[in-house]
């Protein structure tokens, strides 16, 4: 199969989808391979490493012209232009938070399969626990610098000193996102609460974490209660493949102190609190009531090489059963076929054709 690795064009996105090593097991294999020039090098991979794994160099339209097309980010609209009937895109999507990317999807026919939503017999989302790693582990540093006086917080250090109070942080959903952002928190002293629905999260939660953090029941009634004392408040609520839950909403938000933070990790699906907005590493963040809302979308791209080879180590299986096996893998293997978004001018996932009240088509049928 041809292979496509174009760069990413979204802001400040300096991850790639594929690293010199992953592209010459590819080649090994018998694969062709087109890379477009300087795809790698916001991640310190230089051109030079990819041709040596056997790579062939082009431009973005060289790379987007293969059968599939690996990368990390969804599509943006300059690209929108690339997407065509036989291709086969395997990349983060987040559908269910962008109408104009499914419709330029369906209209176009390409089958596009969405890391997010590939799922494990278990329940796990083993392509996006990496990024959600990273994603709560950062959460922790943004929210902390944005506490910062210079920079418009309320001058609050997480940690604390002697003799004085540290930081509160507030993390709703008790999840991968949720857990990374707890150990960064701890880890530099704050006071820290975790809620989640399930009961048996929170057990868990509170027997690693020796019963350092505080757990709760998420319920309205539980954050309104905890918002004014929250300095840091952190999303990472998911329903894999769904637009996420608006847990704050408007009306909530000034229960908030003054130049308090915001951090909503689920943003790239719309978000769990109701007046985030996607943001960019350009511009971060934004006030609304007085509090700070930091909505990078792709929180990820700010550490690209960790994040690169943390992604890398989990999509590349995968990556080699569609290159040897084409669409069929979808038939053959249950989680890939689970990450299933579009085809053939369909809508395959249903907590898309949800949020955007369209027809929903079984993958399974679509496939056949």
């Amino acid at each position: 199969m041809k292979i496509g690795l174009p760069k990413e064009i979204k802001v400040k996105e300096n991850r790639v989808a594929l690293t010199p090593g992953g592209v010459g097991t590819l080649v090994r294999r018998g694969h062709t391979v087109v890379v477009e020039q300087g795809a790698g090098v916001g991640s310190g991979l230089a051109d030079s490493e990819y041709v040596a794994a056997g790579a062939t160099l082009g431009s973005a339209a060289d790379a987007w012209a293969a059968e599939m097309v690996v990368k990390v980010k969804e599509p943006v609209k300059g690209e929108y232009g690339y997407l065509r009937e036989g291709l086969l895109l395997f990349t983060y999507l987040h559908l269910a938070a962008d109408r104009p990317l499914t419709d330029a999807l369906l209209s176009s026919g390409t089958t596009g399969v969405a890391y997010e939503t590939v799922q494990l017999d278990d329940g796990s989302l083993p392509l996006l626990t990496p990024m959600s790693e990273v994603a709560g582990r950062l959460s922790v540093q943004a929210g902390a610098y944005h506490l910062q006086k210079p920079v418009g917080g309320r001058g609050v250090l997480l940690g604390g000193v002697p003799g004085v109070q540290p930081g509160h942080v507030t993390i709703l959903g008790g999840g991968v996102v949720g857990t990374n952002a707890a150990k960064m928190a701890m880890g530099l002293g704050a006071k820290v609460t975790i809620l989640d629905v399930s009961q048996r999260r929170l057990a868990y939660l509170d027997d690693v974490f020796f019963g350092r953090l505080t757990t709760m029941m998420s319920s309205e009634a539980n954050i309104r209660a905890l918002l004014p004392d929250t300095d840091l408040l952190i999303g990472g609520v998911l329903i894999p493949g769904a637009k996420a839950p608006h847990l704050v909403t408007r009306d909530m938000l000034p229960l908030m102190p003054e130049a308090s933070v915001v951090v909503d990790v689920a943003v790239d699906q719309g978000g769990c609190v109701e007046t985030i907005h996607a943001t960019t590493h350009d511009d971060p963040t934004y006030v609304v009531d007085g509090v700070i809302h930091y909505g990078v979308a792709n929180m990820p791209g700010a550490v690209p090489r960790t994040s690169t080879f943390a992604l890398t180590n989990q999509t590349m299986p995968y990556v080699l059963q569609l290159a040897e096996q084409g669409v069929s893998a979808l038939t053959r293997n249950k989680a890939l076929r689970l990450g299933l978004n579009t085809h053939g001018g369909k809508l395959t996932y249903q907590g898309v054709a949800e949020a955007f009240e369209l027809a929903f088509d079984e993958p399974e049928a679509v496939l056949a």
